[in-house]
């Protein structure tokens, strides 16, 4: 069965008989706010939906104001349709304008409006869209993080092809459940004397004897245990002697097996145990995080390539002595904060900061840390961390310090420009102020050091800008 939805008729005879202030409260019931007004757009009364909303109470301030002069430059075209919409139709359409707020970000507000009486006011039902503007922009930060994600996915997989392909020993990944060759390198076609994609799908072992075949059972039946197998020698169809070692793992829900075969003139564990230094050391060069030592100072010692990606350099050398402040951190400021803190704590954990490449590229990264001062060479340890892609879960201090710089910049032509320069730059001090307390988690010598101020300068600017309670910094003090 159709059915139709008739529109509303503001010129109806019953509507005409409410007055235009009653309506709007009526309206507002409907939306968050109700705006009245002459048939000019001259604000005559507001009426608020709940009362508790701070951003809305200051709309009282729009009476006697013109609506267009409400609202951000770009959304006065839309306050133009919506009036002339209503005085020649009734109703408009429901567009989305952003209102001034003062100190505070521009509110998104959606408007119909009526027309109301024979006298030719109008009244305009807003409803608050700050929520779903949230939502919207959550939603695109999230999309740009799939997006970077898919990439480095991608970038990931080609150096682990390159790698795969590369690798001089023969490699071999299997299914767990069945045995069946899933994956396989150049090498591995080449020791089993067959094309790589003639080995996918066949059920291991390959083309050995008994012998060999049941060592190579136990193996893997040590690998599904442990995790990780030992190495055994064998001899291959055809009299090659390898060594092989395998290791288990999960992979989408699914148990796979990798075995390597390495010639027996190299043996694959390379003469090392699981636990020897140079195990460790293998695992620090091919961590995903950064990992760099320094001597006290802070000049480099050694680095491992997720550090040199980070940096833009091509080698180790390059590195090497160089001053960690060059790559990571405020030069001059982060490293003195690093040394307080580890003299303190022994160690520094999860502490935010920005990362620097050769070519200029930057990176927001988090540091832990941790030194040994005393021994025979006394260094320090940094793990660094890319937070890049991480989504940031409140509002950008820089973004809303242009926001209040371009507030200030209205003034012009209304305060003289010593006032401005001035009121300026304490917004900045104080920002920057802010940032370094947050920075070092409410320390305040530490904060000094990051700003290169004193401490009695720290204290009287936190006075100064109100950002210390009477005997806060009596209390810092004692405590410190």
């Amino acid at each position: 069965m159709a059915s139709s939805v008739k529109p509303f008729d503001a010129n109806n005879p019953a509507i005409g008989e409410l007055d235009a202030r009653s309506a709007a409260s009526l309206l507002a019931v409907a939306g968050d706010i109700a705006l009245v007004m002459d048939g000019a757009g001259v604000i005559r009364d507001v009426a608020v939906m709940g009362g508790g909303d701070t951003q809305f109470d200051a709309a009282t301030q729009w009476i006697g104001r013109p609506w267009n002069e409400t609202v951000s430059g770009d959304s006065r075209a839309k306050i133009d349709t919506l009036l002339k919409e209503a005085i020649h139709q009734g109703v408009s359409k429901r567009r989305q304008v952003n209102h001034l707020m003062g100190d505070v970000m521009d509110v998104p507000v959606s408007y119909t409006t009526i027309k109301l009486g024979r006298d030719g006011s109008l009244v305009a039902v807003g409803r608050d869209m700050r929520h779903v503007s949230a939502l919207q922009q959550r939603l695109v930060e999230a999309q740009q993080a799939m997006e970077r994600d898919y990439w480095r996915l991608r970038h990931v997989e080609t150096r682990y092809r390159l790698l795969f392909q590369l690798a001089s020993d023969g490699i071999l990944v299997l299914d767990a459940t069945n045995l069946k060759v899933l994956d396989a390198n150049a090498a591995a076609g080449q020791l089993f004397g067959e094309p790589t994609d003639r080995l996918i799908g066949r059920v291991f072992p390959l083309g050995m004897d008994a012998t060999a075949a049941r060592a190579l059972e136990d193996l893997l039946g040590a690998a599904r245990s442990a995790g990780r197998s030992g190495d055994i020698g064998l001899t291959l169809h055809g009299g090659r002697a390898v060594h092989a070692s395998a290791s288990c793992f999960r992979q989408e829900q699914a148990t796979l097996l990798l075995v390597r075969f390495s010639p027996a003139e190299l043996p694959a564990g390379g003469g090392s145990g699981a636990n020897s230094p140079s195990r460790l050391l293998d695992l620090l060069e091919r961590s995903p995080d950064a990992f760099v030592v320094t001597d006290l100072e802070g000049v480099i010692l050694t680095a491992n390539r997720a550090f040199l990606d980070i940096t833009e350099l091509a080698s180790e050398e390059q590195v090497r002595g160089t001053p960690l402040a060059t790559y990571i951190g405020r030069p001059g400021a982060d490293f003195p904060v690093f040394t307080s803190m580890l003299r303190k704590n022994g160690v520094v954990r999860l502490m935010a900061t920005s990362a620097r490449g050769l070519h200029g590229n930057q990176s927001e990264v988090e540091v832990s840390a941790v030194w040994v001062p005393e021994g025979e060479e006394p260094c320090i340890g940094f793990t660094i961390r890319d937070i890049g892609r991480r989504l940031a879960s409140g509002p950008q201090g820089a973004r809303d310090l242009t926001r209040a710089v371009e507030e200030l910049t209205s003034l012009v032509g209304r305060v003289s420009l010593r006032d401005l320069v001035r009121d300026t730059v304490d917004l900045v001090e104080r920002h920057f102020i802010e940032a370094a307390l947050e920075l070092t988690n409410d320390n305040r010598t530490s904060a000094a050091e990051v700003l290169g101020v004193s401490r009695q300068s720290l204290y009287v600017k936190l006075r100064r800008h109100r950002l210390v309670s009477p005997g806060g910094d009596r209390e810092e003090d004692v405590s410190g």
